[in-house]
């Protein structure tokens, strides 16, 4: 009896357990017929307890009919071979899923008998197709992770947590110049350095726990490239990493600091004084010509002083227009930062005579840039030329010819007092500029011959039209007679001149005042560019001479910069001199003779001058050939002058011929005469300027950038210096062709 409770308690315990187990049992024996859980049979919604298999489908509850269907089959085969199986089954109705696994049933069930475990992974079912769903999910985006890097125009990578390589894209491969990524990788080829420096960058960036980015220069398909090297942890222990090629940035970063260097040197070479303050009015740049025109200190601006300060630092010096309220003066200058017009213009007078002429433009940050301007000289030389306009006007009232000027459209816009008194005519009327048609009727009555009044008029058409001379005779009614002439002017107009030729005495002593005037005017030219030559002189004496000093060390060691700057004062004081000296030379004119007689070797000359512009050339890519003749011999003569006139053809070469172009040097001679040829395959001259070529201060072409190219010195002080020595200059040049100078020059003075 006790031993009966125990069984019973055990079997209620094991009930209790398969009551609670996830699963639920179904017997099914070899007859077909079924022994199911009761809670199995709600689960399924089964409204009656079934019999059989078959008995677990219905229309509206129970499990799919084909699932049962597959579900008998294989009950039955592992029915007859003893096999395990698994499956699933859907419930009809629902979204459910149990899982079946199926066995023997154990003894002392009859052989033949399987016991099926159900289990509802409904739940567990839905996670595992959400996970299914991501997993593939994630394998697309990887795969398109995958060809993106692939893909990647710069090179890429990818480090396991033994920070080996692992992975590279065909941009790293090509970097590499490797076969493919297999090989790359089997090689451990690293993009910059070795395997172990690459490995430290990895290391670095694992240990800063995010990207480091280093710049790094390396060898990419044969070319020096800088690159950025980017390395990015991963949260496994692997690193990533990426190359970007930065050359053309860093390129572009060089090339605008030398456009700003450019740009500063520029302006620290300008004649005007420019400075700029920021939105604080605090001086933030200045050239040294703005610290000159100011008289301020450079260390002084160097500390950035307000805009206040500065204009009083220049009062203080009398660097400011004098005023009587110094205040209000500076308040409304400040106002320039907050002015709405994009540029002001003002001109100061100084009070120690000289005249700027000073420009501020506000900023749109709320700065100002100035610029001071000295116009000094430019006021003097107004000054000069209305003083010559004022001389000019009564020079020409008071010449002997009445002098008319019609403009193109026929009218008199231009007279002298002698052409109102010749014809007669009232200044009032005169004034008013009448035409040449209307003035026949007045000029008419004088004649003595009144159709030739029409003459005049179509003479005066001629001239403005056509831009023909004409010239002819007129005899007035007072028995007086003209000669008349009329001449087209540059600007288009007509000057008309009438010369009282009745007394031949008259006619004499006016040529006379005229020649005479043409004279003391081309000497007053003359003597104002020599006087002015003179003049410069003393401050480039002195310029020279400080430059100098401050290069020896008189004023303390200099730095770098200075230095250059002190070497670059020095070629321009040298430069200067010789441009002085060639403006003297030509102003002197027909009056320089030889200055020494001397045996001159005339093939030791030219190779002098030669090796003077060898470097030149050499830096334009010019190629200078240089033949002597064995017969180039000597002459006699002035060599300083005639290297100078072999200097100027070469430096006109050189400067008019093209980088690349060539440049020849040639010298021979005979029993009388030594002759010197230079000629370039250069931009040349055409055949309408020849006659301008040997023209004083005249510029034939525009290529020139300075020297005596520039100032058209070149061509007069060879000729010059050369018929000095009773020799001759001949000029052969075409537009596009080159030039070739000839320089003639006799054994012996004659």
């Amino acid at each position: 009896m006790r031993e009966a409770g125990r069984f019973v308690a055990a079997a209620r315990s094991l009930g209790n357990l398969v009551d609670l187990s996830p699963a639920r049992p179904l017997v099914v024996f070899a007859d077909g017929s079924i022994e199911a859980d009761r809670r199995l049979v709600r689960e399924i919604g089964l409204p009656a307890t079934p019999v059989a298999l078959a008995d677990l489908a219905g229309a509206d509850a129970g499990l799919l009919a084909d699932d049962l269907q597959q579900l008998e089959s294989r009950v039955r085969s592992a029915a007859l071979s003893g096999d395990r199986f698994e499956m699933q089954v859907r419930v009809t109705g629902s979204g459910r899923v149990l899982d079946v696994r199926a066995m023997p049933a154990p003894p002392p069930e009859p052989p033949g008998t399987m016991l099926l475990w159900l289990f509802d992974t409904s739940s567990a079912e839905n996670e595992r197709s959400k996970l299914a769903e991501r997993l593939a999910q994630t394998e697309a985006a990887l795969d398109a992770l995958t060809r993106l890097i692939e893909a990647a125009p710069f090179p890429m990578w990818y480090r396991g947590p033994d920070l080996s390589l692992g992975l590279v894209n065909s941009a790293f491969v090509e970097a590499v110049e490797g076969r493919d990524a297999a090989d790359v990788i089997a090689r451990s080829s690293e993009l910059v350095g070795d395997t172990q420096e690459a490995r430290a960058a990895a290391v670095a960036a694992v240990e800063a726990g995010g990207a480091v980015a280093t710049k790094q220069a390396a060898i990419v398909r044969g070319e020096r490239r800088m690159l950025e090297i980017v390395n990015v942890p991963l949260p496994t222990g692997a690193v990533a990493g990426f190359a970007l090629d930065i050359q053309d940035l860093e390129d572009s970063r060089a090339e605008l600091a030398r456009q700003v260097q450019s740009q500063l040197d520029l302006v620290d070479r300008m004649t005007a004084g420019a400075a700029q303050f920021d939105a604080d009015r605090c001086l933030s740049f200045f050239n040294r010509p703005f610290a000159a025109m100011a008289q301020v200190d450079h260390e002084w601006l160097g500390e950035d002083p307000e805009f206040d300060r500065v204009l009083e630092r220049m009062r203080e010096h009398n660097r400011v227009p004098e005023t009587r309220d110094f205040p209000t003066w500076k308040a409304e200058r400040r106002d320039w930062f907050t002015s709405t017009e994009e540029m002001i213009q003002e001109d100061w007078l100084l009070p120690g005579g000289d005249h700027w002429r000073v420009v501020a433009q506000p900023l749109p940050d709320g700065g100002l840039r100035l610029f001071l301007e000295d116009r000094t000289e430019q006021a003097h030389l107004a000054s000069a030329r209305d003083t010559l306009l004022r001389v000019r006007s009564a020079t020409f009232d008071n010449l002997f010819e009445a002098i008319g000027v019609f403009a193109s459209d026929g009218r008199l816009y231009l007279w002298n007092s002698r052409f109102s008194q010749v014809w007669d005519l009232d200044e009032a009327w005169l004034a008013e500029n009448p035409r040449v048609d209307e003035m026949v009727p007045a000029l008419a009555r004088k004649l003595v011959n009144p159709t030739a009044a029409a003459q005049i008029r179509e003479m005066v058409r001629k001239t403005t039209t056509d831009r023909e001379p004409a010239n002819g005779r007129l005899t007035l009614t007072d028995g007086r007679n003209f000669d008349f002439a009329a001449v087209p002017l540059p600007d288009g107009n007509a000057l008309f001149t009438l010369v009282d030729v009745t007394d031949s005495s008259r006619i004499e002593s006016a040529l006379r005042e005229r020649a005479t005037a043409l004279e003391q005017a081309d000497r007053v030219k003359t003597d104002f560019v020599a006087n002015m030559s003179y003049e410069l002189r003393t401050p480039l004496t002195s310029i020279g001479g400080f430059a100098e000093m401050l290069a020896e060390g008189y004023a303390g060691k200099l730095s770098p910069a200075a230095a250059d700057y002190t070497k670059a004062i020095l070629e321009s004081v040298d430069r200067l001199s010789r441009l002085i000296d060639n403006v003297l030379d030509l102003t002197q004119g027909d009056s320089v003779n030889v200055l020494e007689r001397e045996r001159v070797d005339i093939g030791g000359l030219c190779r002098a001058a030669a090796a003077k512009y060898d470097s030149r050339t050499r830096n334009k890519d010019q190629e200078l050939r240089l033949d002597i003749g064995a017969n180039s011999g000597t002459v006699i003569g002035d060599a300083r002058r005639l290297r100078e006139s072999i200097e100027h053809l070469l430096d006109n070469a050189s400067t008019y011929t093209d980088r690349g172009g060539r440049i020849e040097l040639k010298s021979w001679g005979d029993l009388d005469n030594a002759f010197i040829l230079i000629s370039d395959n250069g931009a040349g001259i055409a055949k309408k300027d020849l006659p301008r070529a040997f023209n004083r201060f005249d510029r034939i072409t525009a290529d020139a950038s300075g020297g005596e190219a520039a100032l058209g010195l070149g061509l007069p002080l060879t000729r010059q210096f050369v018929e000095a020595h009773g020799g001759k200059v001949d000029l052969i040049s075409a537009k596009n062709k080159g030039t070739t100078v000839k320089v003639t020059l006799p054994r012996a003075p004659q």
